[in-house]
């Protein structure tokens, strides 16, 4: 029997209670279908908005609470946690203090890891780094970072940034969520949900994970920290990769046409459309967008990735390692191209950070990985008057102690997580440029000057796109959440 036919005649015990009770959805199944009788849904590949702006759910703020400064973010973010004190936050009082015990004073109670608390004494290691000036806030880089330094004056570091979580999982979480605890949305899915799509034809929220050269043993990557939570599924992050399909199942399979896989959408988007009309079931919207995303995702993700037509000379920005698949040079200058095509939010992952020994060495190799890439992502958005309307975020979960986990020597030293300081920057609209925002103590262990909370930090970034992050709200189990919960404060000493 024919399946739409089949369908015609039959009614599960579900279609009957949902066609009884829900008369709110019931409205929404007719306005939905009768958007669908000769939408885009069920016309040829070549057809053109967003299903789901169709029916009126693209997001859910029908207008942005003010003005935005930009339209995209494109966060870098350094699974493991970079040591601050090796990177941005130059103490050159330590070298006098070198193998020297971390007064009790500073730590005053605060819990440490147990890699490290049953240590005998905590010795101060100075970096081994040099430090130089850069851009007119004269901030101090290191100098395994002279790409970075070269953008110094378009870039605003935050050295005061502070966190509650103290092991990698939870402040990743915490980080990504604004909670410590699995199962709330990503930053990415909440701007999906909130403001939507600018693009129909290219997910609004993409995910791609780098290669790495440092520690070769890191922190596992769980895709709950790009999830929707408990927003509806279409929110969360689409994983880019590097090998294969870009997109898992993206590739027709053998023997399909793609005319068949458009006849055979068009047909399970009529079966779709009647039970959105039965029982008004916004997964069942939700699922006929997901198909018609991937349809169109067949032709413009190859495209996306497709970097063989990028002139020479825009590659040499990004570094010789930019047309190996995978690496963090690669991922920028994808990121690029998603943001010239209006994704959304973009995220990269770049694993390997967690330096509790042979920092020296490894953080060499994980800083000659990500630097000239991040540097020429902030040159190459400028240049084509991109970077005014995005945001571009880096840095990770927690900072590193001043003092030395393990075997200290001049040459060598690990360092343990430290929350309660440690350091990011950013560029782009909205944000000041060349600005040090906060300052730490003589060790870099507490904060003297401007803290800022992860709230606080996600809290900002919402209100540059337009977002009152108290009012971005979900209802879920008797009530509202958030992405900044109950907390958060705008920073207003970066922005312009």
């Amino acid at each position: 029997m024919d399946p739409e036919l089949e369908m015609n005649i039959q009614e599960t015990r579900r279609q009957f209670f949902g066609k009884s009770l829900a008369t709110v959805g019931s409205t929404l199944g007719m306005a939905a279908l009768s958007q669908l009788q000769g939408s885009p849904l069920l016309a040829s590949a070549g057809a053109g908005a967003d299903p789901l702006h169709t029916l009126g759910t693209a997001g859910s703020l029908t207008a942005p609470h003010r003005k935005p400064k930009i339209k995209r973010v494109i966060s870098l973010f350094m699974s493991g946690a970079p040591s601050q004190i090796d990177l941005f936050d130059h103490k050159p009082k330590m070298n006098d203090l070198f193998d020297k015990d971390l007064p009790e004073s500073i730590i005053n109670g605060q819990r440490l890891t147990t890699m490290t608390s049953g240590q005998a004494r905590f010795p101060v290691a100075p970096s081994r780094f040099e430090f130089d000036r850069h851009g007119p806030a004269g901030a101090e880089i290191s100098e395994l970072l002279p790409h970075t330094a070269s953008i110094a004056d378009r870039i605003c570091i935050i050295k005061s940034m502070f966190t509650e979580a103290i092991n990698h999982d939870p402040a990743m979480t915490f980080m990504q969520t604004g909670s410590q605890q699995p199962g709330r949305p990503s930053l990415g899915s909440w701007l999906n949900y909130g403001l939507g799509s600018l693009n129909s034809s290219l997910p609004a929220f993409m995910v791609m994970q780098a290669t790495w050269t440092g520690r070769r043993s890191a922190q596992a990557l769980f895709e709950r920290l790009w999830g929707s939570g408990m927003l509806p599924s279409e929110y969360q992050g689409v994983s880019l990769r590097s090998i294969g399909d870009p997109v898992l199942y993206l590739s027709d399979p053998p023997g399909v046409e793609r005319t068949t896989r458009r006849e055979m959408l068009d047909h399970l988007a009529r079966l779709n459309g009647k039970l959105v009309s039965s029982i008004g079931d916004p997964e069942t919207v939700a699922r006929i967008a997901q198909y018609e995303m991937a349809y169109r995702m067949q032709t413009s993700v190859p495209e996306l990735v497709d970097t063989s037509k990028e002139p020479q000379h825009v590659k040499d920005l990004y570094g010789p390692d930019v047309d190996k698949p995978g690496t963090f040079a690669s991922c920028c200058l994808l990121a690029r191209r998603m943001v010239e095509r209006d994704v959304r939010f973009i995220q990269i992952y770049h694993r390997g950070w967690d330096q509790h020994e042979l920092l020296p060495e490894t953080i060499k190799r994980q800083c000659s990985d990500v630097d000239q890439p991040s540097a020429a992502l902030v040159k190459d958005l400028e240049q084509r008057g991109l970077l005014d309307d995005t945001l571009v975020i880096w840095g990770g979960e927690f900072g590193r102690t001043i003092y030395c986990q393990g075997q200290l020597t001049r040459e060598n030293y690990g360092r343990d997580h430290h929350p309660r300081c440690f350091s990011m920057w950013l560029a782009g609209g909205g944000i000041k440029r060349g600005y040090v925002h906060g300052e730490t103590d003589d060790f870099s262990y507490n904060i003297t000057r401007d803290p800022v909370h992860v709230h606080d930090l996600n809290a900002t970034i919402l209100h540059l796109l337009g977002i009152d992050h108290e009012r971005l709200v979900f209802p879920y189990q008797g009530r509202d959440f958030r992405l900044t919960d109950v907390h958060g404060n705008l920073v207003r000493d970066i922005l312009v």
